[in-house]
């Protein structure tokens, strides 16, 4: 019996948690607020308050039974916060799988080259740095435990509720230009799909890009999504003179396109929105039906 431990409930785990639920025997979710946890018990979740320093008595007991790990939770200048609050020291002699949720950002800027699971990482940002050392650090802990780990490098993550389609109807849609500058994208049902099925299946894993078919300009997204819309799309804006905050500047400075190659194979996983063009339709029909 699958006995599921997350740590990190956020927008990805979430939805990798209902996808996984009907095949787990018990999950156990962890947020950083008793007031989070408190609305997720409400909602049916096994939930516990782990604030990134303490592992508390209880959630010492459920990492001890559990048999599969997901890790959503991002590392800061201290490292995993799991790691750094004595998860080694818990004894989990039934752990088989783990599952660290990573970014695609470890590989740095190669000018819109591609990448794939093979390419030097060449992090640039301070959160890329951070994440290419807990996924080290994650690795040695899987080789202490005789456990198999999957790295999911994800690219940048949309869904309903946080896709241009909302952004449009909110109004704060840009369309920024940079010559020759595309990112890549993963819908989130795409991460629940692909992380569920490593979990549940028995084969290899290692480091796996989670990321769609079709690296594209982001002025593009934007305006495929005003077209489902109905919409006259926001003008084309340089992006040398466009404000952004520093974090938003920041993105620009790495232009790649990612390989999903690996993840098809290994997995054997269909991608469910293999374009933005998919996702964004999902995301539209999605928020119709919550109007």
């Amino acid at each position: 019996m699958m006995r599921l431990v997350i740590i990190g409930f956020g927008y990805s785990a979430a939805a990798i948690a209902r996808e996984i639920r009907p095949d787990a025997g018990a999950i156990t979710v962890t947020v950083r607020s008793e007031a989070k946890a408190t609305a997720l018990r409400a909602a049916g979740w096994d939930a516990h308050v782990f604030g990134g320093t303490t592992l508390s008595t209880e959630l010492v007991a459920m990492l001890g039974r559990a048999t599969h790990l997901l890790v959503s939770a991002p590392p800061d200048e201290d490292g995993d916060p799991l790691l750094a609050a004595g998860l080694s020291a818990v004894m989990m002699p039934a752990l088989t799988r783990i599952a660290y949720l990573s970014t695609v950002g470890v590989y740095g800027d190669h000018q819109g080259g591609w990448v794939d699971e093979d390419t030097v990482p060449q992090p640039v940002s301070p959160r890329s740095v951070q994440r290419l050392a807990a996924e080290q650090a994650w690795q040695d802990f899987a080789d202490r435990q005789g456990a198999e780990l999957g790295i999911f490098r994800l690219s940048g993550i949309y869904g309903p509720g946080r896709s241009a389609i909302e952004n449009l109807r909110a109004g704060t849609a840009r369309r920024l230009v940079k010559p020759g500058q595309v990112f890549n994208r993963i819908h989130v049902g795409d991460i629940a799909g692909a992380v569920t099925a490593a979990l549940l299946g028995d084969g290899p894993l290692g480091i796996l890009n989670l990321t769609d078919d079709e690296p594209c300009p982001p002025q593009d997204v934007v305006a495929h999504a005003a077209g489902l819309l109905g919409m006259e799309p926001p003008p084309e804006q340089p992006f040398e003179t466009a404000e952004l905050s520093p974090m938003a500047r920041s993105f620009y400075g790495e232009n790649k396109r990612v390989s999903n190659a690996r993840i098809k194979a290994r997995l054997g996983y269909a991608f469910r929105f293999p374009t933005y063009r998919e996702g964004l339709l999902a995301c539209l029909e999605a928020g119709n039906q919550a109007v």
